[in-house]
């Protein structure tokens, strides 16, 4: 088959590098709801930071928010978010969104593939008979699907679409053919072909659940740790001198990926009369740790005798990870509304995470890292580069004149013997 014209539907932190690449080999169309980031693309801006203003400037692609200019692509990529709700349910909304508009819009003869992650049987149960009401097309006799799910790691440079193996599936052996085909011309790494799409959708969720399960067993430790005086940074560097030791590190597990897709594989088991253990224990764990530091911020507090209500705790950094602006379900939010409710003041800082989102997404106002002043704590959330660089002269100038420091490295980034116990009360999960 020969792919004349390609779209991919929905142009964020996967869509976008996905489409850039692809437009280097094939005409693409890329399709995003949001009009506003269509036109900063059309503009030359890259609003997600991901390929750069260079690269959205110099590719081929057509952007649009039109749904009717799909109507020329052979080939569909569907790359928009799954999230979940509040009571920790999956949010297939926008995928079936995106099947509507594709089910309005697609012609005979048609390749469908989903990458956005989704629970086992999604694809063909939930998404292809949208695509089939709304085109009054045939699944397999005039269209067919595949899925592909997506490994791009937002604002990581070194394991991007180009250096990674892609999973690639189809609903028969011919459509698994063309999909991989099709991949292989962006991803370099190679192409590996799964059994079935239900498999290629099932090894997707578990990728992430498998890393969520591994940092609760951390945060775990660090928790039982911090009961027996024991620093757990310290154990885990000396039990990583073995050779298979796994190197995971205790720490806050937000945005939209390991703190959402086990979810998915969770909700999709209770379907199926089994309620998970494991994996939810695991989500219990993390899902808490922003509970569990802001109450040690707390103690520390009143351990050096200062007024918790109105008491003022600088957050340094706000986005879900560290060098990146995504501040979508960071749980650094956590802490700060935890404090809040035992009256203390935070004031948040992060000159990387995106300003905008913040304030629109939380009603947080991130402020510049020089007004931090006369602080009775210091929080550091996220492991920037712009933070790694501050030393104890730096936060000296913050703190408050009188009593004790109050310096909380939650990612351990510092050596504590730059913070001497005789002035400072240095906390680390």
């Amino acid at each position: 088959m020969e792919i004349k014209k390609l779209a991919v539907i929905g142009l964020g932190y996967v869509g976008m590098p996905l489409a850039v690449a692809f437009a280097k080999k094939l005409n693409v169309i890329g399709f995003d709801l949001n009009e506003e980031k269509i036109k900063m693309y059309q503009q030359g801006i890259d609003p997600t930071k991901e390929v750069g203003n260079t690269a959205v400037k110099e590719t081929s692609m057509v952007f649009t928010s039109q749904e009717k200019d799909l109507r020329e692509a052979d080939f569909y990529i569907v790359a928009v978010p799954t999230p979940v709700r509040d009571d920790k349910t999956p949010d297939l909304m926008p995928v079936l969104s995106a099947s509507r508009i594709v089910g309005r819009n697609i012609k005979k003869g048609a390749i469908v593939v989903y990458e956005s992650t989704v629970y086992p049987g999604v694809t063909e149960e939930e998404c292809v008979p949208v695509i089939e009401q709304e085109s009054g097309l045939e699944c397999g006799k005039d269209f067919k699907v595949g899925y592909s799910p997506e490994r791009i790691n937002p604002c990581d440079k070194e394991h991007v679409l180009s250096t990674i193996v892609k999973v690639v599936s189809g609903m028969d052996e011919e459509t698994l053919e063309i999909v991989a085909q099709v991949y292989e011309l962006v991803a370099l790494a190679g192409v590996y072909r799964a059994a079935s799409i239900k498999v290629a959708e099932a090894a997707k969720v578990i990728e992430n659940s498998q890393r969520d399960i591994n940092i609760a067993f951390m945060n775990e430790l660090s928790i039982i740790f911090h009961k027996m005086g024991i620093d757990t940074k310290a154990v885990l560097e000396a039990a990583g001198t073995k050779w298979n030791f796994l190197n995971f590190r205790p720490g806050l597990v937000g945005g939209h990926c390991i703190g959402v897709d086990p979810y998915y594989l969770t909700h999709k088991a209770a379907q199926m009369g089994y309620h998970s253990q494991v994996i939810l224990s695991g989500r219990r764990i993390n899902d808490d740790m922003g509970r569990y530091v802001a109450e040690n911020i707390v103690k520390g507090l009143i351990k050096a005798e200062r007024a918790i209500k109105k008491s003022k705790v600088a957050i340094l950094g706000f986005a879900f990870k560290e060098n990146c602006q995504d501040t979508r379900n960071t749980k650094v939010i956590d802490i700060i509304n935890e404090l809040q409710e035992y009256g203390v003041k935070p004031f948040v800082s992060d000159e990387v995470a995106d300003k905008h989102e913040a304030e629109q997404l939380y009603g947080i106002q991130l402020l510049p890292m020089e007004e931090m002043k006369d602080m009775d704590a210091i929080v550091v959330c996220v492991q920037h580069e712009i933070f790694q660089g501050l030393g104890r002269e730096w936060f000296e100038q913050r703190f408050s004149k009188t009593g004790r420091k109050l310096l909380f490295d939650l990612k351990g980034m510092y050596d504590r013997k730059d913070f001497p116990e005789q002035e400072y009360d240095y906390w680390r999960l």
